[in-house]
């Protein structure tokens, strides 16, 4: 059964709510102990189901959450990205998580720059940030190359409280500047 809502469309993806077809992708991404190094761990099948569930749940309930990075050429799921601010998050975030097997081949900057641009021009947000544990340096070179900067220290709710983030960020004056 394929999602409703906002598809937005990037050279090399489509991205969209999340939906059960994603189901299998969703969870080999979650078992992945490398791809899940800084995203709590490795997860099974149960637990993935969940995280699935709770994303597409966001949809329902905030009207947006992370979107289901589709890729065009083949339609397989290869990850997920976009506006995530869960209740007690510490500010409105713009996330991504790319499958291991597509790391390093310019998707997650390609989807968060789409997903930045909604939360800017759709969502009507003032500033996003992204929540990164320091030790995951391709997480922070993406944030850099987004434009966003180190802002301090910041925690995230219950039950991530212990994991150590910093947020970068931006605000949308800034990211329109630097666009222009």
């Amino acid at each position: 059964m394929m999602s409703g809502g906002p598809f937005l469309i990037t050279e090399r993806m489509i991205l969209r709510p999340p939906s059960a077809e994603d189901f299998e992708g969703w969870a080999a991404f979650c078992a992945d102990p490398v791809t899940m190094t800084h995203l709590g761990g490795a997860k099974g099948r149960g637990e993935s189901w969940r995280m699935l569930c709770t994303m597409v749940g966001a949809w329902q309930v905030r009207g947006y959450a992370m979107f289901s990075m589709i890729l065009r050429d083949t339609g397989q799921w290869i990850g997920r990205t976009g506006p995530w601010m869960p209740e007690g998050w510490p500010g409105t975030e713009v996330g991504w998580g790319v499958a291991q097997e597509f790391a390093g081949q310019g998707y997650a900057h390609e989807a968060a720059v789409a997903s930045i641009d909604y939360a800017f021009d759709v969502l009507g947000w003032d500033n996003v940030i992204h929540t990164i544990d320091p030790a995951n340096t391709a997480s922070v070179a993406l944030a850099e190359r987004l434009g966003s900067y180190d802002q301090g220290e910041t925690r995230l709710p219950d039950p991530f409280q212990d994991i150590p983030v910093r947020a970068w960020g931006q605000s949308k004056v800034e990211w329109k500047a630097r666009a222009g």
